[in-house]
């Protein structure tokens, strides 16, 4: 370890430390909450230019965080996450600059209507105020979670994993510059500067009122400790269990392409599918081809009884596997019967995230589309394309899997609430 990494991980009042910079950061809020446009646009493109010129630190500093995860034996899902490259830096900054081209929400009025007594009444977007994000293996979280807050006028504690560390210290520094520069406070967007963990606990008390909505990026584990364990209100999907379901009128090539792109185009993504399901009317046509698509491609397949009896090489699948996120080469996979099978395997078997369904009938996937309860549900796509900068928010704080305030990619609008404004000409309530 570095002695700059000790130096931050020797504090000796942890609470004292993290009051303070919920403090900091409240101060930030104000500021950003009524901070004009231009001023927030300003720091973002600000922000860009200096993940694009500081691109060579940043890389070095994550060269040195996979180096410790990799000799302590993590999987290649867990380095693939952690690992940033040239283009995936360039990416960071490309999503900077979407940000900043986007509509700002803060002060957007939703809706407005007069009442017979004359008052007229708007209901307006206003900023959450401060935002905690805890993330682990992803260092790119801290600059969409960084820039995403800024543009909806939040504050933002960072609180990345301790394997990212040192990459998440290169990128903040870059969004401090761009605070810097636009002459916003610092405190805006502030990383947690300890490595310490129990940091995370005290985020999750909402440091007496310092921290307004929590949102977790990560595995179940750490998610399912943030729901139950946070006194502030939370953003959060415990996990990704994602089906692709091919039905009857499922034509072969797209189904190959979509299945393929949907499991192995990056396997570590909360958007990956993890479940095949295959209408049984064409299993005789079309589940053999996928398999051996899947296989080729390096994913191990785990299936049912009549899966297995497709393809030999397919493993048997367990109860648990309907109910895992693998995020990794493996796939289970199940013959349904028709659509109202598939939806009945979702229902009782998937996280409410994304599912996808390839069909030329429509009528199926209109059905698929209103009855699969999910934050994202597709018709001929892949469930790869569950994330923000993919729906034009530039980026995403994270996927929202619950019914309250936001749900799916939570970009920009999704981190305002609102507030009623009443212009009045002096009436009185009889």
């Amino acid at each position: 370890m570095t002695a700059s990494l000790k130096s931050v991980e020797g504090t000796a009042d942890l609470p004292s430390l993290m009051n303070d910079l919920a403090l900091a950061a409240r101060a930030a809020a104000r500021v950003l909450a009524v901070a004009p446009t231009d001023q927030k646009n300003r720091a973002l493109a600000a922000m860009e230019q200096a993940i694009r010129c500081g691109a060579a630190a940043i890389l070095a500093a994550n060269a040195e965080d996979v180096a410790e995860v990799r000799a302590s034996g993590a999987t290649a899902a867990f380095i693939d996450r952690l690992t940033l490259t040239e283009a995936r830096v360039a990416e960071m900054a490309n999503g900077i600059r979407v940000i900043h081209d986007i509509a700002d929400p803060v002060g957007a009025i939703t809706e407005s209507w007069q009442r017979p007594n004359g008052m007229t009444i708007e209901r307006v977007r206003v900023p959450l105020g401060v935002v905690a994000v805890i993330f682990e293996s992803r260092p790119n979280v801290a600059a969409d979670a960084g820039v995403l807050c800024l543009k909806s006028g939040n504050a933002v504690i960072l609180r990345g994993g301790s394997d990212s560390f040192r990459s998440c210290r290169a990128i903040h520094q870059c969004l401090v510059q761009g605070l810097r520069e636009a002459g916003l406070p610092e405190a805006a967007i502030t990383l947690v500067p300890t490595r310490d963990r129990a940091a995370v606990g005290l985020l999750l008390t909402g440091l007496n009122g310092g921290v307004d909505v929590i949102v977790p990026r990560g595995g179940k584990s750490l998610v399912a400790r943030v729901e139950a364990e946070a006194r502030v209100p939370v953003f959060a999907h415990l996990e990704g269990v994602n089906h692709v379901y091919i039905d009857h009128a499922a034509t072969l090539e797209m189904a190959k392409s979509i299945v393929l792109n949907a499991k192995m185009r990056r396997t570590g993504v909360c958007g990956a599918a993890e479940t095949l399901l295959v209408d049984r009317a064409v299993a005789a046509t079309h589940l053999k081809p996928l398999v051996d698509m899947l296989i080729a491609a390096g994913c191990e397949v785990r299936g049912d009884a009549a899966v297995q009896a497709a393809d030999a090489r397919v493993k048997p699948a367990t109860d648990e596997d309907w109910d895992t996120e693998y995020e990794d080469a493996i796939i289970a996979a199940k013959i349904v019967d028709g659509v109202a099978g598939a939806i009945a395997h979702i229902h009782d078997h998937g996280s409410h995230h994304t599912d996808a369904i390839v069909t030329e009938d429509v009528a199926v996937a209109t059905q698929f589309l209103n009855e699969v309860d999910s934050a994202i549900v597709l018709h001929n796509a892949s469930t790869q394309f569950a994330d923000g900068g993919e729906f034009g928010f530039g980026a995403e704080i994270g996927i929202a899997t619950g019914k309250f305030h936001a749900r799916g990619p939570v970009g920009a609008e999704q981190l305002t609430s609102f507030k009623y404004r009443i212009h009045g000409t002096g009436q009185t309530r009889p």
